[in-house]
């Protein structure tokens, strides 16, 4: 039941918000279970973790972390 405006409205009470992306399976069009926030203020963000970090949302509980950067993938050719 959440959606992208959803998540918007609830870290936009710990500051501006730049971009928020629920990510979905490409093939059953369901919600992976994960969503990306951008926020453009460090401070702001570290406060949202913080306070929002195993909170409920929708009857659910919610892990909020900051993303770690993609890992590094290697082709090998042989």
């Amino acid at each position: 039941r959440t959606n992208e405006a959803i998540l918007e409205m609830v870290f936009s009470n710990y500051g501006e918000v730049d971009s928020t992306k629920i990510i979905y399976d490409r093939i059953t069009r369901e919600s992976r279970g994960f969503a990306f926030i951008e926020m453009p203020n460090e401070e702001e963000a570290r406060k949202a973790i913080e306070k929002l970090n195993d909170s409920e949302l929708d009857g659910k509980k919610i892990i909020v972390q900051e993303a770690e950067p993609p890992k590094k993938k290697f082709k090998i050719r042989f």
